[in-house]
């Protein structure tokens, strides 16, 4: 059982990174019946892919009855595309599995606030399925945009103002394993790592961009801390 006043904001992947997706599945499912207000599930790619709509890629595809119960989230809206949060400061924060690049806040007619882009987001899934070029380029959606050419270099170029700033999982700029970089330039320059926490915060037009993937793959990290916000609230 989750603590009361705390939310968690899960960004996924929940399947395709262990042994045991559907036990993961399972696990989920008990917060989403029990909690519901606490547990705020986001969709990513792995799952996105058996969604209505979706094309299965991975080598060892889901059993029928995780896909079931993730469609049935889908349908209901426990599974969600973004989230919203306004930290103690006042800041609003967009949270999506893989980040919303420039091109896809702009297709989304330019939302002022994180709370509008998550509301919108929300509204048209559509934007999940497109990848670009294997997510590396500004047609990525929010499921499959790439951290630095994708995701931060289109928006350090923007000449107007970041309207928010994000949070999101997926991909990073770095190698957790040797500590090493897997981009140049100003996004590096811009960058700030807690290599023990596995977060990555990344200076974009005077707001951070915050990845949280621990880079788990199939075995899982060593170590690894949430991103905790104290006092932060969802934006409803």
């Amino acid at each position: 059982m989750l603590p009361p006043g705390v939310v968690v904001v899960q960004v996924d992947d929940l399947v395709d990174r262990g042994p045991d997706s559907q036990g993961v599945l399972d696990v989920v499912a008990g917060f989403l019946e029990r909690q519901p207000g606490q547990w705020i599930q986001l969709t990513g790619n792995h799952e996105a892919q058996y969604l209505p709509g979706g094309a299965v890629f991975w080598a060892d595809p889901l059993g029928d009855d995780g896909v079931t119960r993730l469609r049935e989230w889908w349908a209901d809206g426990r599974l969600r595309v973004a989230a919203a949060v306004r930290t103690a400061e006042g800041d609003e924060l967009l949270i999506t599995h893989a980040g919303l690049t420039l091109a896809g806040w702009q297709e989304l007619a330019e939302p002022g606030s994180a709370g509008q882009a998550a509301e919108v987001l929300n509204r048209r899934p559509d934007l999940i399925w497109r990848v670009g070029d294997h997510g590396r380029d500004a047609a990525a959606g929010p499921l499959w945009a790439e951290s630095g050419a994708a995701l931060h270099e289109p928006w350090m170029g923007y000449a107007g103002v970041v309207p928010f700033g994000q949070v999101h999982g997926h991909s990073t700029v770095v190698r957790f394993a040797d500590r090493g970089w897997r981009v140049t330039g100003r996004v590096r320059q811009r960058a700030a790592v807690d290599w023990d926490a596995r977060h990555v915060r990344v200076r974009v037009g005077g707001r951070v961009f915050t990845g949280v993937d621990p880079g788990h793959g199939r075995t899982g990290a060593e170590r690894w801390h949430p991103l905790v916000l104290p006092g932060a609230t969802l934006v409803e």
